[in-house]
């Protein structure tokens, strides 16, 4: 009987790097550079994520106030992306790029909707400054306290609001309402369990 040789049989090699199933990219991720740059255009965005998927229209701003934007695929919230330009005439130059609602759009420095206020600051690696929560149960960052998230590659600057959950009891709501400054590593924050619900991103 023929004893077979390992060149007699197909080898069985291990998957090399490329033929790895590697994990995909985000998709949707907002820099402060290429379509999202201080140059950026309604035009520039048109052409990179098609036409079709893109319209200037209204979106909600403070105070229940209407502002101009061109809103990217507006009829898919997990895809919909505000920006709103300093030259409303031309639609030219981003003055404030929001993420909110159900987007999953990836912010600068890995931000995205969803991150615990614990989250928040291990990616700004420093306690950072908010705001007291107010009756609507939000408040929102007012410094980041020279962390990693107080420079960002590119020259924008992030903005971040943060809700408590509807399951937040009143006694931990209470401790973090009102008028006040409040530091993100204070226990009674921590407690409040507070989650991103808008970023902000602007030059």
């Amino acid at each position: 009987m023929r004893t077979a040789t390992p060149e007699a049989e197909p080898l069985q090699r291990a998957p090399t790097p490329a033929q790895k199933s590697a994990p995909k990219p985000p998709s949707h991720v907002v820099a402060c550079s290429g379509v999202f740059a201080k140059d950026s255009t309604h035009l520039k965005l048109a052409l990179k994520y098609d036409a079709r998927n893109i319209v200037f229209g209204q979106v909600d701003g403070q105070g229940g106030s209407k502002l101009n934007a061109s809103i990217l695929f507006p009829d898919d919230p997990r895809r919909r992306l505000e920006v709103l330009w300093n030259d409303n005439a031309t639609h030219a130059n981003p003055s404030v790029i929001a993420i909110n609602g159900k987007s999953q759009w990836t912010a600068p420095k890995g931000l995205k909707l969803g991150l615990s206020v614990a989250a928040l600051q291990k990616l700004n690696k420093h306690p950072f400054k908010l705001t007291g929560f107010g009756a609507d149960g939000s408040a929102s960052v007012v410094g980041w306290e020279g962390g990693a998230l107080d420079t960002l590659p590119g020259g924008c600057k992030v903005g971040i609001r943060l809700s408590m959950n509807a399951k937040t009891p009143q006694e931990a709501r209470s401790a973090v309402t009102g008028d006040k400054e409040l530091l993100s590593s204070d226990a009674s924050v921590l407690a409040a369990k507070p989650a991103v619900i808008e970023i902000l991103v602007g030059y």
